[in-house]
């Protein structure tokens, strides 16, 4: 008898690897889920905006908009993730104990690494504080032995190098994440349901072994680090000429109204380019026709075959609904109809400041006035492209990032929209009316500075805050050296004078926007640019 229970017990053991406390868990494709249960639906109430994919394996998925992921239904991937998930769960709830805990989690408490188990339900109320006490693989597991709950505007706050992505919760009952909760790492509810209500905020993963997972107007995403893959995007295009132009038609007249600030080139090469005025842009008004409009087209033709080209691994399905404060993150990205941008779109590149963004549109793009682009986390307009099989029109005060390849489409700029990026079209009119455009990159037809890029002058961090620092490198100050930052009207806001090789210029008073700069001696201007406040 004993003989033939060792062997049980060896054989458990076998297929359920058991974790010793240090050990991070085994987390296969679960690792890329930010929803998922093995049996039951997935819905959704209200505005959500998650990053990462949902799947389950026996029921629907309902009521979601755009998602930052891949919404997965029965299929080879879900089949995967049921075991993974399993498999998972198993090693979390059979790690031994380290600590036992009463009911209630959180009341201003702080808790170091560890196994901790709740015996019966469990509860967080107020704000619990994981330490790890500088050690950024230390690993937080609780253990909950029935229904696990937080109360309304519970905060998990990880100190000390503490990561979202070692903290897991897993509970023998159903979990139920209260109003305006901030949750971090990843929960499992075993056998019983799992929901977020309204305002909920989660930086990890909401699993069920066998239960419906509902959110309401919730933020979800993915926890950095732990062996998820670091996300760079698709290659970007080779620019080639194009790189140098702010506004440009390969076929067709550009047309301004009013006035309008250039930081680009601007031109067609099939008509007249009338109204903008050279004091005004920094870059050359191509008026018509020449050489350099001609090897401009050329090499648009190549930047948009090879972005029509590429394979979206993101589809989101409601094109017309896009912004409305949703993140992405680099990927290339399809959306199959005309597209609105109203309200706000985060990029998101994750502190990677190469990734790719680019968003493939087989309609038209469009956004609402006062719309915005915003970029986050080392993105940068230099690497956003949208190219787009149709018209593009950007309402008036809207501020877009990126590149945008216009196929066959006309391009309208309203009053007051502004774009760090370009603006290009194989075939159609092109009209603007006061704005402000400002190439993203160093073009040597234009002599700006651009984000990381090396200058006799480094202008950093850029875009900035409440300060930013002028390196002047090599610069003599022997003579007087002055900075001037001017508004996109043309006012100075800022005037100084460089007596030292390092400066430090306070902004506290500036409002977000783009700024353009001089430095100058009583010689000759040393170096313009652009300077970006957020």
């Amino acid at each position: 008898m004993k003989k033939i229970l060792l062997c049980t017990i060896a054989a458990t053991a076998f297929f359920f690897p058991h974790i010793s406390f240090g050990q991070a868990p085994t987390m296969g494709s679960t690792i890329n889920y930010v929803l998922f249960t093995s049996a039951g639906a997935v819905g959704n109430t209200g505005i959500s905006h998650i990053t990462g994919n949902i799947g389950t394996q026996i029921g629907a998925i309902t009521s979601f908009g755009n998602v930052d992921g891949v919404l997965h239904i029965a299929n080879p991937a879900t089949g995967i993730a049921v075991t993974d998930l399993a498999t998972l769960y198993t090693q979390l709830s059979t790690t031994t104990t380290t600590a036992t805990h009463a009911a209630v989690l959180g009341t201003g408490e702080i808790l170091n690494p560890g196994v901790y188990q709740i015996a019966a339900a469990g509860s967080i109320a107020g704000t619990l504080t994981l330490d790890a006490g500088g050690d950024e693989n230390a690993l937080f597991i609780f253990k909950v032995g029935g229904a696990f709950t937080t109360g309304a505007g519970v905060e998990i706050i990880l100190l000390n190098s503490t990561k979202a992505c070692n903290v897991f919760w897993v509970a023998e009952g159903a979990i139920g994440l209260a109003a305006g909760t901030i949750m971090k790492g990843t929960l499992i509810a075993n056998n019983a349901a799992a929901s977020m209500a309204a305002g909920g905020r989660l930086e990890g993963r909401l699993f069920s072994t066998a239960g419906a997972i509902a959110i309401d107007g919730t933020t979800a995403r993915l926890p950095l680090g732990c062996g998820l893959p670091t996300l760079s995007g698709p290659t970007a295009p080779t620019l080639a000429s194009t790189e140098c132009f702010a506004l440009f038609t390969a076929n067709g007249a550009l047309t301004n109204t009013a006035v309008s600030m250039i930081t680009g080139d601007v031109g067609t090469n099939v008509g007249a380019t009338t109204g903008f005025v050279s004091g005004d842009v920094t870059g050359t008004i191509h008026t018509g026709p020449n050489t350099a409009t001609a090897v401009c087209a050329s090499d648009l033709t190549l930047v948009h075959t090879y972005l029509n080209t590429l394979t979206a691994d993101i589809e989101l399905l409601y094109p017309a609904t896009l912004g409305n404060k949703l993140v992405l993150t680099p990927h290339t990205y399809l959306l199959d109809a005309a597209t609105v941008i109203s309200d706000t779109l985060f990029l998101n590149a994750q502190n990677n400041t190469n990734a790719v963004f680019v968003l493939s549109i087989t309609g038209a793009l469009s956004t609402s006035v006062g719309a915005t682009v915003v970029l986050m986390n080392g993105a940068q307009a230099k690497n956003v492209f949208w190219v787009v099989n149709g018209n593009v029109s950007l309402n008036a005060d809207s501020k877009f990032v990126g590149t945008i390849v216009s196929d066959n489409g006309t391009i309208d700029m309203a009053m007051g929209a502004n774009l760090e990026g370009r603006a290009l079209t194989t075939n159609g009119i092109f009209t603007t009316n006061n704005i402000t455009a400002i190439v993203p990159t160093l073009c040597n037809t234009v002599g700006i500075t651009s984000y990381g890029t090396t200058n006799e002058i480094i202008f950093y961090p850029n875009p900035f805050n409440t300060f930013f620092n002028i390196n002047l490198n090599n610069v003599s100050t022997a003579d007087i050296v002055l900075f001037s930052l001017y508004n996109v009207i043309g006012e100075v806001i800022i005037n100084k004078s460089l007596t030292t090789q390092f400066n430090t210029i306070e902004t506290h008073s500036l409002s977000p926007g783009i700024y353009f700069y001089k430095v100058f001696n009583q010689h000759e201007i040393l170096q313009t640019g652009r300077l970006v406040a957020q």
